[in-house]
């Protein structure tokens, strides 16, 4: 790679401005995108009247992240900041910062056009036309319309392995004669200290100085954005070899936990969101872990996002290095099970060295609820034995943490107190119960004595009724649940007792989740006219709700919503994954709630349930304008099988099929369960 030393200055990230932000927000009902046949998103700006826009987009690999911010002007001209994370890079923070910091404190650098090489030809420069269409399939594409007969093609991505992000830009001669090119390639290299030593950050380009470019004829070259600790040699690849590793990767991904439905818009969020979720994978002194990423949560694991959200989703999905990443962020907390009646830490994050933080959001029931599921969706008895312990001592965390009611105290939920939470709160009793339920059959697999499980079936009855008695409320009219003692407003959260399957509350639950808690960005966090952001909502809590109506059996009513939260995502103003929450983190694509999305498939409308290693139940719904749809390739339970759900009639045929043959074909009626067992 050639290298030319330039000086340029870097600007402070800024996400949005308010303005912008203020539009993800309360203009979600914009569709820009459309669904193309190749596993892709394009927008097509020939005719495009709603300009200037700016969107951003987060792709990783194992030792780099961007976020790709992408502005296009009235004129349709693209200017492009990328946000290029080194997440395993640790930088000092200023004496003057807040410790919090070091948090956050990974090496990053903005880099804008000003570094791009400086294109000629003939004797004037070139600029790229006017951007006539973007993609995204796993890659983010510009396609710029021809200037001075020229047109190019611009191809952004991560390496899937090094400290590496590369753009391709493709040179295309639309002319019918040939062009000469002169290109000054730019290259800018900075080196700083930090905590590892010696850190330089290098952006190069391959491209040649004198370039003769016959007519109809394309010339290629990479820029490459990478960065270096001490004295490491310079990575040596090719940008044709970064993008056919990544397409080797959106290949497997594409191959893998396959869902087909009517409906293309949740076929490809679906896909999307198994990008998202298995390429957040990062290597560390604790292994290969999944971290959420937003450009602030990196080489870490945290009891919500990984144990509960996303590692109990990697068994279905098949991908052996996000079930690697998964098994090791629960070791991670089992290795450090608390002494005493210490409460487990929420995170271990920056490689594994600082914990986080000192309150209890509930974090056991979280990791027993995460862990039990994934053990036995691995269909792997030695992860069973290896993770009981961590399992068992969460929950006699929580049982020793019962108030005189019965139900879980805990300081606050996995919002952190970001709104009030009282002494005891819905979601830590409901992960705790549905914790108790998968780990009375990991119990029964392990031969864990008999007491113990009639135990943990007493606990979790008595659950159940306390569940009841104390959340139990009527609120807005509606018979639905309270968040805590004493709380008079709907909240997000009330939908996870129907993702447990309790039932109790079923219709006044989704009445507050599909009406009064809904907009058209989801479910908001709560029905509270007082909040300082009443539209507040974290799309976790939409995803969970989603999940929890599936799974209650309110199919119709779930996929009329379900169908336009998707589309908004997919194809509207910020897209193309689920988000963290607004305003904070101005809808970060974080990764963990991909995996929650793909849960919505898996665990709601298929209703699957782990009981064994090698056994499930199934309670699939078949919405009313479907004949049919099929989930292929599920790598769980020991096995690679499909399920297929067709209409017969007024009945549901459901077909379960591993190794090209027929293991299980049953004609059921809606909400029926059926048992499999490999």
């Amino acid at each position: 790679m050639k290298k030319f030393l330039l000086t340029i200055f870097f600007i402070p990230l800024l996400i949005f401005h308010l303005s912008a932000q203020d539009s993800k927000a309360n203009f979600q009902d914009e569709i820009f995108w459309e669904i193309s046949d190749d596993h892709s998103i394009t927008w097509d700006l020939t005719d495009e009247l709603r300009l200037p826009h700016q969107d951003n987009i987060e792709m990783s690999g194992q030792q780099v992240a961007g976020i790709i911010h992408y502005d296009i002007d009235e004129e349709r001209n693209l200017h492009l900041r990328r946000h290029i994370i080194f997440p395993q890079l640790r930088v000092f923070i200023g004496s003057n910062e807040s410790k919090w910091k070091k948090y956050r404190a990974y090496l990053k650098h903005d880099y804008t056009d000003d570094m791009l090489p400086t294109i000629s030809t003939g004797n004037t420069a070139y600029r790229p036309g006017p951007v006539d269409s973007v993609k995204i399939d796993g890659m983010l594409h510009f396609y710029h319309a021809p200037q001075q007969g020229i047109a190019v093609h611009r191809i952004i991505l991560p390496s899937m392995t090094e400290r590496l992000f590369v753009e391709k830009w493709e040179i295309i001669n639309n002319t019918d004669s040939t062009r000469h090119l002169r290109i000054g390639n730019t290259t800018f290299e900075q080196i700083q200290t930090g905590i590892y030593g010696k850190y330089k950050c290098i952006v190069t380009s391959d491209a040649e100085d004198q370039v003769i470019l016959p007519a109809g004829k394309k010339y290629e070259f990479g820029i490459y954005f990478s960065a270096y600790l001490n004295d490491e040699p310079e990575i040596r690849t090719s940008v044709s070899e970064v993008v056919a590793a990544r397409q080797a990767f959106l290949d497997t991904i594409q191959n893998q936990l396959v869902l087909k439905t009517p409906d293309p818009v949740l076929n490809t969020l679906f896909y999307f969101s198994k990008i998202r979720t298995a390429e957040s994978i990062f290597k560390t002194p604790m292994g290969l872990v999944h971290s959420p990423g937003g450009g602030r949560y990196y080489t870490g694991v945290w009891a919500n996002d990984q144990a509960e959200y996303s590692g109990p989703f990697f068994p279905y999905l098949g991908y052996e290095t996000g079930n690697i990443a998964a098994l090791n962020a629960y070791r991670v907390f089992n290795d450090n099970i608390p002494e005493g009646d210490g409460n487990f830490w929420s995170s271990f994050e920056m490689n594994g060295d600082l914990t986080c933080c000192g309150g209890d959001r509930g974090d056991a029931a979280m990791i027993a609820f995460g862990a039990a599921h994934f053990a036995l969706v691995s269909g792997d008895s030695e992860i069973g034995k290896e993770l009981w312990p961590l399992i068992e001592w969460s929950l006699d965390y929580c049982d020793r943490h019962k108030n005189e009611q019965g139900v879980i105290n805990s300081d606050s939920d996995e919002m952190e107190g970001r709104i009030p939470t009282g002494d005891a709160n819905l979601s830590t009793s409901s992960l705790y119960y549905g914790a108790l339920l998968l780990a009375i059959d990991l119990g029964a697999e392990l031969k864990i004595s008999r007491k113990q499980i009639k135990q943990y079936h007493k606990q979790a009855e008595v659950l159940h009724i306390a569940i009841e008695e104390y959340f139990g409320a009527n609120i807005e009219g509606l018979e639905t649940y309270r968040y805590f003692d004493g709380h008079e407003f709907l909240r997000h959260w009330i939908c996870l007792p129907l993702v447990m399957g309790i039932d109790d509350r079923t219709e006044g639950t989704l009445e507050a989740l599909f009406s009064k808690l809904w907009t058209n960005n989801g479910v908001r966090v709560e029905y509270n006219p007082n909040l300082e952001e009443p539209d507040l909502f974290w799309d976790r809590g939409t995803l969970y709700a989603f999940r929890g109506a599936f799974k209650a059996g309110a199919t119709d009513r779930a996929l009329e919503k379900l169908h336009a939260y998707s589309q908004t995502r997919l194809l509207g103003f910020h897209v193309p994954y689920v988000v963290e929450a607004w305003p904070e983190g101005n809808m970060a694509h974080l990764s963990a709630e991909s995996a929650l999305y793909c849960r919505i498939f898996t665990e709601g409308l298929l209703g699957i349930n782990p009981t064994g290693f090698n056994s499930f139940e199934l309670s699939p719904g078949l919405p009313d304008g479907w004949d049919g749809y099929s989930i292929n390739n599920i790598r769980a339970f020991g096995e690679d099988f499909n399920i297929d759900v067709k209409r017969e009639g007024e009945l549901n045929r459901v077909e379960i099929s591993a190794n090209g043959k027929s293991h299980l074909e049953k004609i059921i009626e809606e909400g029926e369960v059926l048992e499999c067992t490999f």
